[in-house]
């Protein structure tokens, strides 16, 4: 499940492309009003709820390909979706990887959204494989989900989900880039403690997209988890 405006090559090409597939079936999506899952746009407008439906069309999807007992993978974002998801359907959840996930926003965290709300003083190498998905739109699309963050984090005092982690059952593995500029590392030790039994894994020198800097040390270790 890719991050925030993300879709399946923008954000996972290194794991589709190395996974061991004799192993694994891979499914990846663009969520609805992500990428090629449009129209129409997705309306960050609903204080989490669009989440939640993510988490409905993701269930129903893998139900669709005949696939009841799945494991999910979710980056930032769709780690979000993917914690919902879990304790939405334990029976249908076998095992879940999340990594640059939070069930709540902070303060400071609403700020950094604020500056990086314009996309135009990104990098061309940060902005670009995101205009290629949404074309000139990108730009408005981006500042309509920094805004919904920030009506999220007033309506509901910075939560997102933090009252589902307690019904989370299957083993999870958490990973956090301890340099991560956008998710707080105390977001790692919450999950870590409130979800039950799970696995917690840093990389020092990490920082929001670690599967994709990692990605041969990412696809090791969260293939063996999933084999476990």
């Amino acid at each position: 499940m890719p991050g925030a405006l993300g879709s399946i090559w923008t954000d996972f090409k290194p794991q589709i492309e190395q996974f061991d597939r004799e192993k694994f079936t891979l499914v990846a999506w663009d969520p609805p009003g992500y990428g090629k899952s449009r129209p129409p746009n997705k309306k960050f407008d609903d204080k989490t709820l669009f989440y939640e439906n993510d988490a409905n069309y993701a269930n129903k999807l893998m139900k669709a390909l005949q696939l009841p007992k799945y494991s999910l993978l979710g980056w930032s974002d769709g780690g979000i979706t993917s914690m919902i998801c879990a304790a939405k359907f334990p029976d249908a959840v076998h095992k879940m990887v999340i990594w640059g996930s939070n069930s709540f926003i902070l303060p400071h965290e609403v700020d950094l959204y604020k500056n990086v709300k314009d996309v135009s003083k990104w990098s061309k190498r940060m902005r670009e494989p995101m205009e290629q998905v949404y074309g000139d739109f990108f730009a408005q699309y981006w500042a309509e989900w920094v805004d919904g963050m920030v009506a999220l984090f007033e309506a509901k005092d910075g939560n997102i989900c933090s009252e589902v982690l307690k019904d989370i059952k299957c083993p999870t593995l958490i990973l956090y880039g301890e340099k991560d500029p956008m998710v707080d590392n105390v977001h790692a030790s919450h999950l870590h403690t409130h979800i039950q039994g799970s696995r917690l894994h840093l990389y020092p020198e990490g920082k929001h997209n670690i599967h994709l800097k990692y990605a041969e040390d990412f696809n090791k270790r969260v293939q063996e988890f999933l084999l476990q």
